[in-house]
């Protein structure tokens, strides 16, 4: 069966809408997709593991399930004991914060002095009384959302929902993965196939040297910035270390704003030098270990995606779809990217890139303008060269 050829403003017509569709589908649905990103994000990091156990012999139903049942053991093991912990800190920040914020002034105080100098009140009011005010403001609010948190609420019944269906999800995709993969294969226009499997080869590509390292690196990192700051001493440093690994999946940032909050924390609590002294090596100790152990075993030469493209990403998904949004950042940052390098490639190959090559009226292929300015320099060049030899 012969079938018509399409134009290009079709093929654009049916990919528009097709993305479309996506988006559509997420803005009407992001009160109950969390669940489904999770388990599909867990099955796909799970999924190499299915293989190993399908080589050997072992069918992929019992497969799926031992794997995933051990996942989820050890995933509700470390939330049981790191939990009560966080609460605890969370509590006493929670507590301590108005005394922080008098240390905060007392240190501030000669700045705001000169600044007051110079500027002068507002209504009668210092700037010292006005920041006061506001940041009053903001420790009451940091309070009200902690003690909102502890309370439950939408959160409670988003971490119930997930709690419930993400193992369901994953498990079902573990289980039936080839056949999904073939499903969507299936559905791919014939004609560019090849082409889309190349695109989702590279989005395969940067996501696992996303997922498979850099977040296995900020796992380790943030067991061991916790461990640490919580021997050494610090206050809330069980917090602080788990919160720089998360912030770890962007490279450096993680380590970078825990370093900054630490040295705070701990130049507040103790004043001594030699403390924050230690605290910071903890830091750059994990920088170290990072770089040189952690990131060439996990990550390896995977091609992964740039910090500030993640960072980017996650930023925005946050504000347009809130938590959703940030677990489907990483993705859609991915895919976002292959295409736009897919896109330049295409562009570089054009005739909008490149010189067009004009026939002239015998059929004789006639160089454009750009060509002709190059080989009338060369042709130039040389002979001012042979004129020199010969002059010699």
């Amino acid at each position: 069966m012969s079938v018509k050829p399409l134009k290009p403003t079709t093929h654009l017509i049916f990919w528009g809408c097709t993305v479309a569709l996506f988006i559509l589908t997420i803005l009407l649905f992001k009160s109950v997709l969390l669940p489904f990103v999770l388990g599909i994000a867990v099955a796909y990091l799970l999924n190499p593991l299915v293989n190993t156990m399908g080589n050997m012999g072992i069918s992929r139903t019992p497969a799926s399930l031992m794997i995933l049942g051990g996942f989820m053991i050890i995933l509700l093991g470390f939330v049981g004991i790191i939990s009560p912990i966080v609460y605890r800190e969370i509590a006493q920040f929670s507590k301590d914060l108005p005394e922080y914020i008098e240390k905060f002034w007392a240190l501030m105080a000669p700045v705001t002095a000169m600044l007051d100098e110079y500027i002068g009140g507002e209504n009668g009011k210092d700037i010292e009384g006005l920041l006061r005010e506001n940041a009053g403001s903001a420790s009451k609010a940091a309070q009200f959302l902690v003690q909102k948190l502890a309370a439950g609420g939408q959160a409670v019944m988003d971490v119930v929902s997930v709690a419930v269906f993400m193992p369901i999800v994953a498990f079902f995709m573990m289980a039936e993965w080839p056949k999904v993969t073939q499903w969507v294969r299936d559905l791919m226009p014939r004609h560019s196939e090849e082409v889309i499997m190349g695109l989702l080869k590279e989005i395969d590509e940067k996501l696992s040297g996303f997922v498979r390292g850099q977040i296995s690196v900020a796992v380790f990192l943030g067991v061991g910035y916790a461990v640490a700051l919580t021997i050494a001493g610090l206050k809330y440093g069980f917090l602080i270390g788990l919160m720089s690994g998360l912030l770890s999946v962007i490279p450096m940032v993680g380590s970078a704003v825990g370093l900054i909050v630490s040295v705070a924390v701990a130049w507040f609590q103790a004043g001594d030098l030699v403390f924050v002294g230690i605290i910071a090596a903890i830091f750059i100790g994990g920088q170290i270990i990072e770089g040189n152990f952690l990131t060439p075993k996990l990550v390896g030469d995977s091609v992964g995606l740039h910090p500030l493209w993640v960072f980017f990403a996650l930023l925005a998904g946050g504000s347009l779809l809130g938590i959703l949004g940030m677990f489907l950042a990483v993705p859609v940052a991915a895919v976002i990217g292959v295409l736009l390098s897919f896109a330049i490639r295409k562009y570089k190959e054009s005739a909008y890139y490149l010189d067009p090559v004009v026939e002239e009226a015998g059929g004789k292929p006639k160089a454009a303008p750009a060509a002709k300015a190059v080989a009338k320099k060369k042709t130039t060049k040389k002979k001012t060269t042979r004129k020199a030899k010969e002059a010699s």
